[in-house]
């Protein structure tokens, strides 16, 4: 039971994004986000499958491997039984010659077998590659969105121009609405890393570890901007909800926080 969470659950993933997409449907039925986060489920779906497909050993490809190393491996015999040792081979001419002519060939072949027995992993790394790129570009579209939403205007208000954003959330949507695009930016990354969760190559986790800097950035210029919000809101309920000051009086009457008593108001 307890080994389950030792390692990401493409499923549970691709849960918590259908989840978070139908919250946004249902707070914001009309806006682009809502769009932004059905693709989001798209890709995460995708990426389940994908990791599966990259996980898996490439069995057509491997024999293809094997046998041209076995192709490889009996050239070299072949050279070494070529060989013909006499008298003028070990003369200090044609000795330098024919093993200058050995190491090229032999590193040669070493450089083919290695080049084909790499087939595997590369192609899987472009792929990896590919769709970690996508992620990429969603967490840019993802803060694209939220640009405009600034609450600083809520605070200073300002003249409109012709090219400014219209602006018609309250600041409580304004929150929900920054809260949805941090979310979306956090399972981006989680999305990146189900890719190299069965496939731990050096390139793919360099290429996620960016992702997750990339996000945590987004997220971190986001949440100034919520934090900017919960300033306000205390301050706008305080300045309504503050009870009204009790207005001094003499020693001799009691305090009053209403208008003051004719008597004292002409003192």
């Amino acid at each position: 039971m307890a080994k389950r969470f030792r390692s990401l659950q493409p499923d549970k993933v691709v849960d918590t994004v259908e989840r978070l997409e139908r919250r946004i449907a249902e707070r914001f039925p009309d806006v682009n986000l809502r769009q932004v986060a059905a693709e989001l489920v798209v890709m995460a779906r995708e990426a389940a499958e994908r990791a599966q497909a990259i996980g898996r050993p490439n069995i057509p490809l491997r024999i293809v491997q094997w046998l041209l190393i076995g192709c490889c491996l009996s050239l070299v015999v072949w050279v070494v039984k070529q060989l013909r040792l006499s008298d003028d081979v070990f003369k200090l001419d044609d000795f330098a010659q024919t093993v200058d002519g050995l190491i090229a060939s032999f590193v040669g072949i070493g450089a083919a077998i290695l080049f084909v027995a790499s087939w595997e992993l590369r192609l899987k790394r472009r792929k990896a590659l590919i769709a970690i790129h996508e992620l990429r570009s969603m967490a840019h579209i993802v803060d694209m969105h939220q640009l405009t939403k600034d609450p600083e205007r809520m605070l200073h208000g300002g003249p409109e121009t012709p090219s400014s954003p219209k602006r018609t959330m309250t600041p409580f949507e304004l929150g929900r609405y920054l809260d949805y695009s941090s979310e979306m930016l956090s399972l981006i990354s989680k999305t990146a890393a189900i890719y190299v969760q069965e496939f731990p190559d050096s390139v793919a986790l360099d290429a996620v570890n960016e992702i997750t800097s990339l996000t945590n950035g987004l997220s971190r210029n986001i949440w100034q901007k919520i934090m900017l919000l919960d300033r306000m809101e205390p301050s706008q309920d305080a300045s309504l909800e503050s009870p009204p000051r009790p207005i001094p009086t003499s020693p001799n009457l009691p305090p009053t926080t209403g208008s003051p008593p004719e008597g004292a108001a002409k003192s």
